[in-house]
């Protein structure tokens, strides 16, 4: 018998706690509560959960440097739960390394979605790819989760290193933006560009000689991103 995914539950709201503690419970999940920042990259050092659902207005601290240090410490994916629905909050959590981000108030249904196919993909639930492919001058090792340019090693994030996946395997086909979005995000991420937005334009920083000129990562305006087939 498996264990139940390990959820840290990171929210000062005391009526938050209240109703998403049962009901994560009730789905099967093992839950931790932390109501300050500290406390949160306290017992993620301390237990390691699957998952981590964090709100950013926290008493103590910012909840991006929590979001900021969790991820120096593991790949754990990271949901953000917030008030805050400008883009710019989102974008900052984003490239701070959160996986996900839900505006409050939000329906159970669908966070329990997003809970779902975040630990779907996380643990590796999913069809894995095996082996090396080479593509335009990149090999890409899925075993190692490495990707190399010539002799120059490139490392990238879990989520970088999933997008780059998606492309290359699909090279000189247009993915649109819907379809890359429910891949890597899940189906309720599918009306939010600005996580595509922000995750290509760090894919390449890394991947690209020239970020601005892009060479692999192509974009077709109004539709989605190739990976050039006849890239060199």
């Amino acid at each position: 018998m498996t264990r139940p995914a390990q959820i840290l539950l990171v929210d000062d709201e005391l009526s938050i706690q209240r109703a998403m503690d049962p009901l994560l419970r009730s789905r099967g999940y093992s839950v931790t509560l932390a109501g300050t920042g500290r406390e949160a990259v306290d017992l993620f050092a301390r237990e390691r959960p699957d998952l981590v659902i964090l709100d950013l207005g926290l008493p103590d601290m910012n909840g991006i440097e929590v979001c900021r240090q969790v991820r120096e410490l593991a790949d754990t994916p990271i949901l953000i739960l917030s008030a805050r629905g400008a883009e710019k909050d989102k974008v900052a959590a984003l490239d701070q390394g959160a996986d996900d981000y839900m505006t409050k108030p939000f329906g159970p249904e669908e966070l329990m979605a997003r809970v779902r196919a975040t630990l779907r993909r996380s643990l590796g639930r999913e069809t894995v790819l095996h082996g090396q492919l080479t593509r335009g001058g990149l090999m890409i090792d899925f075993d190692r989760h490495r990707v190399q340019r010539g002799d120059d090693e490139i490392r990238l994030t879990p989520k970088e290193f999933e997008l780059l996946t998606l492309l290359v395997t699909h090279a000189g086909r247009v993915l649109t933006h819907r379809s890359i979005l429910k891949s890597i995000w899940g189906s309720p991420a599918r009306d939010q560009p600005e996580h595509l937005r922000v995750l290509m334009g760090q894919l390449r920083k890394k991947i690209e000689p020239d970020p601005a000129r892009p060479r692999y990562l192509l974009t077709e305006p109004w539709v989605g991103y190739r990976f050039a087939d006849d890239a060199e």
